[in-house]
């Protein structure tokens, strides 16, 4: 093992990734208990000891146990020495915790604006004619100065583009109410399901999760996923999604560097790309492809390899592929397009092989110092440092209580955005329709009383115009009690 490689274990020959390579992406695969979660581990520990940052989602809520030392465990020791790791110890690892609800770290949080219509189309998994309305949406927030940073600016600017529909036609296009009430359902589902604390500011900033610690070891965050997959799965996808874009958009061009700015682990990574549109698939290929410029590695894992589309799948460079099993003839398929995707080795049926690994090995083949994949090998990967339980308690509020981030996140910000903006506008408008109701009612009073009720008269037929043409429910509230008080 050297300085720029991670040893991950044994088999004919000693396997290890170098980390110049690691921004050319990799592969962790794998039946369910087969070892995926160890691996993860494995190369979380090594890229934290040479100082790269790594991102990774806790599925199982046990990834928090690498704040803490495993302790001495006999069957750990047993396997370093099977697989002369001399220089196996035990040890804890900086982390920061985070979670999108708020509930076991950090928050983390968006702007509705930032996010973007595409992502934001697919985590409500729109139909093409809704995610019109939502372009035409965001391109009114943005001619007209509307900030739209949570759920609450866009549920107001929907509102107001309903409203305005006949008005916005000729420049936007059609904007039907029926397709802006399907929209505004499946924002209140998301809502359910607690997605809306996610959005908001004060917005995640990226150096936050690219720091080492005094001893230059990087920084591992963690982010509590395990109620996020099971309550919201898509919103765990997009929000992944969302990150990824903000690297590759935000950080500078690198080139050729001894070792990575950061890996992201993408955990359960078939999630992104159920049932998602083209245009998504061909954006996520595109950021895999042109990130590991900006230096960055992306490490997707998952059980099937089959669930990566081929066109993401042939940019990942470095595989670690556990156990498969053979149960159907899909199964097999998948078992074959895995084996296929290794360099060959003619001393391994790797067909073969890969359903018969037994817990804790792999068929592993990285990228030399030209680029070129190793051929596999059986491997027998290392024990890892940290501790495998989670953090009770204590622990964890320990961490979070010396955490480099300490107060910076904790407490949401509501700064004047669309939903502020519109309100005042109802509110303009409910006064300037009471003004002119007023000047009505005077020159009404100066004029001889007739018999039986007036027709509308003009000016109240422009103050109720004016009613109905505010974009706000709370605005047109405030307005119509106003008019009731006045024509009584």
């Amino acid at each position: 093992m050297t300085d720029l490689s991670i040893f991950l274990g044994k088999g004919e020959s000693s396997q290890s990734l170098l980390l110049k390579q690691a921004n050319r992406h990799g592969l962790i695969a794998g039946a369910t208990g087969t070892g995926k979660t160890v691996s993860l581990r494995i190369l979380a520990e090594g890229f934290s000891r040479q100082g790269v940052p790594v991102f990774m989602a806790d599925a199982k809520g046990d990834l928090s146990g690498m704040a803490e030392a495993c302790g001495s465990v006999p069957a750990f020791e047993k396997r370093a020495k099977i697989v002369d790791y001399s220089d196996y110890i035990t040890e804890a690892f900086p982390i920061i915790l985070w979670d999108l609800y708020g509930e076991q770290g950090h928050p983390i949080r968006a702007t509705v604006q930032n996010m973007g219509p595409l992502l934001l189309a697919r985590m409500l998994e729109l139909n093409e004619v809704q995610e019109g309305i939502l372009n035409v949406a965001f391109s009114v927030a943005e001619d007209e100065n509307l900030p739209i940073l949570d759920f609450k600016d866009l549920k107001a600017l929907l509102i107001n583009i309903s409203d305005r529909s006949k008005e916005l036609r000729a420049t936007y296009g059609n904007v039907s109410p029926q397709s802006i009430g399907a929209i505004q359902r499946k924002l209140l589902t998301l809502e359910r399901q607690g997605a809306e604390q996610f959005f908001g500011e004060p917005e995640l900033e990226l150096k936050d999760m690219m720091r080492t610690n005094i001893d230059g070891r990087g920084y591992i965050s963690v982010l509590a996923a395990d109620k996020l997959m099971r309550e919201s799965p898509s919103l765990y996808a997009i929000f992944l999604m969302w990150l990824l874009s903000r690297l590759f958009e935000e950080l500078p061009e690198q080139g050729d560097a001894d070792k990575p700015k950061m890996v992201f682990f993408f955990d359960e990574a078939h999630l992104l790309f159920d049932r998602a549109p083209r245009v998504l698939v061909d954006r996520i290929e595109q950021v895999v492809r042109l990130i590991r410029s900006k230096g960055v590695g992306v490490f997707f894992v998952t059980q099937n390899p089959a669930d990566i589309p081929d066109d993401v799948l042939g940019q990942l460079g470095n595989k670690i592929q556990h156990a498969l099993r053979a149960f159907t003839p899909k199964d097999q398929k998948a078992i074959k397009a895995a084996a296929q995707s290794f360099r060959e080795n003619p001393k391994l049926d790797v067909r073969e092989v890969i359903q018969t690994l037994g817990v804790g090995e792999a068929l592993v083949s990285t990228l030399d110092t030209k680029g070129v994949p190793t051929m596999v090998e059986q491997t027998l990967i290392i024990p890892p440092s940290s501790q495998l339980d989670p953090l009770t308690k204590p622990q964890r509020q320990t961490v979070l209580d010396n955490s480099p981030v300490l107060g910076k996140y904790d407490e949401a910000l509501d700064r004047e955005s669309a939903h502020e903006k519109l309100l005042k506008k109802s509110q303009e408008a409910a006064e300037k329709a009471k003004k002119i109701a007023e000047k009505e009612a005077e020159l009404n009073e100066s004029k001889p009383a007739k018999k039986g009720r007036q027709r509308q008269t003009v000016w109240e037929s422009m103050a109720k115009s004016v009613v109905r043409s505010v974009g706000s429910s709370v605005g047109r509230k405030i307005a119509k009690n106003l008019l009731k008080s006045l024509f009584k």
